[in-house]
């Protein structure tokens, strides 16, 4: 039998984001991970009225950020890992780049970029010169990435106390360049970016203990020179911004900076070739969409050919479970 049920949840799926959004902003998780358990513990930790605080845990109650006994609330394992203040996989502080007024007015004129083809926000979207919001990114976004920074360093290869030079292009938090910093002693690592993002990296390689091994080249991807030769080139979130042909010279810009037998390696949302699965890979596109001129999320065999006719030897696909990314990993001759 038909169903509205799908319609009512999208229509309104903007009010789980905002019940999220308060939680957060009210540190409810944090206050339970202390002790409050009750609407009117919550209220006088948060500073908020019993009332609005009971009506809001029972809706995150309902959506399955919390869990509720009689009066009392509790944090789902997720919750408590992700949602807490002070873990180290908080992603509370996602949403101020996730949420940033350049992100939701994309998708606000999200009727246009289909007609249009691409963002209707501006002419570039969120690679327009120098964007800040890339600052907000580089700060908000670090803890997501810790693990892919993880599983994209095992695939450097090699002795993990050879010497080895890595350029990060499109550096942002810096965290992928800095977790082969820490996995391989004898690596040095150079962060291409904005000025203004470069300086949240340096702060990162400072506090990991990196920093004396960690150089800088502030500018375009596209306009620096990128020096060289390098081992290994890091190419992260970075090609799903533009079309193929600007990603064909990014990727032989990567080719003339390795030494032969060198490796880039891409990070990516690449969906299968139905452009439908996985979901929460394949959904990337339409982001791409709203906030980009040119961008998408390109499957294992456009990249591949991408890097193919950069002149690369091949390249392979490798997934990174549990995240809902993937890598490619692409080989100099």
């Amino acid at each position: 039998m038909a169903s509205p049920a799908l319609f009512f949840d999208t229509i309104n799926a903007f009010q789980r984001t905002e019940a999220l959004r308060a939680a957060i902003e009210l540190e409810l998780f944090t206050h339970i991970s202390k002790g409050a358990a009750t609407a009117p513990e919550l209220a006088a930790a948060s500073g908020a009225s019993v009332r609005g605080v009971r009506i809001l845990a029972d809706y995150l109650t309902i959506l399955g950020f919390l869990t509720k006994t009689g009066e009392r609330y509790e944090l789902t394992p997720d919750s408590a890992v992700f949602l807490t203040r002070g873990s180290p996989a908080y992603l509370g502080g996602a949403f101020e780049f996730l949420l940033t007024p350049q992100i939701r007015d994309s998708f606000g004129k999200l009727t246009a970029a289909v007609r249009k083809g691409g963002t209707a926000f501006s002419d570039e979207g969120t690679v327009s010169h120098d964007n800040p919001v890339w600052v907000a990114f580089a700060r908000a976004m670090e803890p997501m990435m810790m693990m892919p920074a993880q599983l994209l360093s095992e695939l450097v290869g090699g002795h993990r106390d050879r010497p080895l030079r890595v350029l990060d292009v499109a550096a942002g938090h810096g965290l992928f360049g800095i977790q082969i910093a820490k996995d391989y002693p004898n690596a040095h690592v150079t962060a291409l970016d904005w000025a203004n993002v470069l300086a949240v990296a340096s702060e990162n390689a400072k506090r990991e203990g990196v920093s004396a091994r960690h150089a800088l080249i502030p500018g375009s991807a596209f306009e620096a020179d990128w020096g060289g030769p390098y081992d290994v080139v890091l190419l992260t979130n970075f090609l799903h911004h533009f079309d193929v042909p600007t990603c064909e010279r990014i990727a032989a810009k990567a080719l003339a900076a390795l030494v032969p037998g060198g490796r880039a390696l891409t990070l990516e949302f690449i969906p299968n070739s139905d452009r439908v699965s996985p979901p929460p890979t394949a959904s990337f596109a339409l982001t791409m969409l709203a906030s980009t001129a040119h961008g998408d999320a390109y499957t294992f065999a456009e990249y591949e050919g991408i890097f193919a006719r950069a002149g690369f030897a091949r390249s392979e696909f490798r997934p990174l479970p549990p995240t809902s990314q993937q890598a490619v990993v692409s080989y100099k001759s």
